[in-house]
């Protein structure tokens, strides 16, 4: 009788332990700024903020302007945040931000602004021209079968900094 007793408050400590060490380990800080485009990611909060972190890091700084209700945005971000390469040369090689809000400086938005549009600047901070989507209507548009793509034109801007180093 004594062991049975013993056993059932040992056994309700095990069982709550294991389940507590399982919830830990799914819990997981919220990455508010990643938005969805990739929790992996390192993200700055501003454009100010990436300017600085680009000259700084000598390191090409993405900007993706995105809105949460555009359909073609959230395309375009599931096909972003679930392509390996993409993530881990965003992460490793360049500065990143996502706005979903529209900036005041016209530079970012030299074609009109549309959603969603990713733009490159480099750490002499001028914004990549030379850099830009499929569509002539909308520069730097990208949608999800673009990917490959955005990964060239990724590359690309890491190109330009090395040559002009």
């Amino acid at each position: 009788m004594f062991h049975s007793t013993l056993a059932l408050p040992l056994l309700l400590i095990a069982v709550s332990s294991n389940l507590a060490m399982a919830i830990k380990k799914e819990k997981r800080a919220p990455q508010t700024l990643s938005r969805g485009w990739g929790d992996e990611i390192t993200w700055v909060q501003t454009y100010e903020e990436g300017l600085y972190q680009a000259k700084k890091s000598n390191k090409p700084l993405m900007v993706i302007h995105h809105l949460e209700d555009c359909q073609y945005c959230q395309a375009l971000k599931k096909a972003f945040a679930e392509n390996e390469e993409v993530q881990e040369m965003a992460q490793n090689n360049f500065i990143m931000l996502n706005l979903m809000h529209e900036t005041t400086d016209k530079n970012l938005s030299p074609d009109g602004q549309y959603v969603p549009r990713i733009m490159f600047i480099d750490p002499s901070l001028t914004v990549r021209a030379d850099i830009t989507g499929r569509y002539s209507n909308r520069l730097y548009a990208y949608e999800p079968q673009d990917i490959p793509f955005l990964i060239e034109n990724m590359k690309k801007a890491l190109r330009l900094i090395q040559t002009e180093l």
